[in-house]
């Protein structure tokens, strides 16, 4: 009876699909711990404060607007101004 550790006096060649199940394991691990810590950071999206706007957030919400091109950027920043005096949010590294 041939084994995957003795055939015909050797290994065989299954014996490489170790290293290849090894590396994806690890390269699996790797890309989970840095898209959960990427998260963790807030990604590209973090406001002034260090918190990332909520979905339904009026901040994401003209985020939305203005990236899908219902707005342009003179009506983006102006509504941007009025929801930062609004909700007290410091934008020019001033406190809250």
């Amino acid at each position: 009876m041939q084994t995957l550790a003795d055939w015909h006096g050797g290994p065989g060649p299954w014996i490489l699909f170790f290293p290849l199940i090894w590396a994806a394991v690890v390269i699996g691990a790797v890309t989970v711990l840095r898209r959960t810590a990427w998260r963790g950071r807030g990604g590209p999206w973090r406001t002034a404060d260090g918190a990332r706007p909520a979905g339904d957030s009026p901040l994401a919400v003209l985020g939305r607007r203005f990236a899908s091109g219902e707005i342009d950027e003179d009506e983006y920043w102006r509504r941007l101004s009025v929801l930062e005096e609004q909700f007290g949010r410091s934008g020019k590294g001033g406190a809250a």
